[in-house]
């Protein structure tokens, strides 16, 4: 393959950010991009994602959806018996990172994830679509199986197993909440000097810096 890669780039030209126009809270600040990412109507601004250590110590990584985020932290939901919640159990210290290519911008997330509490899994569950919560059941993720039909097959199971009455929470399924302690926040700018505020957590108080592109 002679792919012309080297000649891919763009010039970003869009906005800046400076420690003027940043608020001084890290999580007001990441408020406030992604209801403008939101305003934008980019396709699932909501995509993060997610990188994990093995019980080896191999990086992983792999894209997820943030559910909920407040001043406690960013939520998502799994298997716990998956691949990532193994990883997590093994090493909570986890990095998100949202990328939100119509806006020229990134967001980097360091900080260690903990389950939810089983109430608010239960809720979450509760809301998903029928189909999804069946799916929950059906599937072992991160496990191998022996086809696409054998997975249909759990599926049409689980259908059967629930038809017309509530589906109740898979025990090893649920949320994992990340609590940061460092974000930084990139807007690219032209020329690649792209600007880079990071906002990390010391003594309790957050301490906001300029990184060199």
């Amino acid at each position: 393959m002679n792919l012309p890669l080297a000649d891919l780039r763009q010039d970003y030209k869009l906005a800046g950010l400076t420690e003027a126009q940043s608020l001084s809270d890290p999580f007001q600040q990441f408020s406030l991009w992604f209801e403008q990412a939101l305003n934008a109507q980019l396709l699932e601004p909501n995509a993060m994602t997610l990188a994990t250590i093995d019980s080896n110590g191999s990086p992983n990584a792999r894209i997820v959806l943030l559910k909920g985020f407040s001043e406690n932290g960013l939520i998502f939901h799994t298997n716990y018996d998956s691949a990532k919640g193994q990883n997590i159990a093994a090493h909570p210290q986890v990095a998100l990172v949202f990328w939100w290519a119509e806006l020229e911008r990134q967001v980097r997330i360091e900080g260690t994830a903990e389950k939810v509490s089983a109430e608010d899994s239960d809720c979450y569950f509760n809301s998903r679509p029928l189909n999804s919560q069946i799916g929950s059941w059906a599937s072992t993720q991160s496990q191998v199986v022996s086809s696409r039909e054998e997975l249909e097959s759990r599926f049409a199971h689980y259908q059967e197993k629930f038809n017309n009455q509530p589906i109740p929470r898979p025990e090893n399924w649920g949320g994992f909440r990340v609590i940061p302690y460092i974000f930084e926040f990139w807007q690219g700018r032209p020329s690649r000097l792209h600007d880079r505020l990071r906002y990390r957590l010391s003594n309790q108080q957050w301490i906001k810096e300029r990184l060199c592109p």
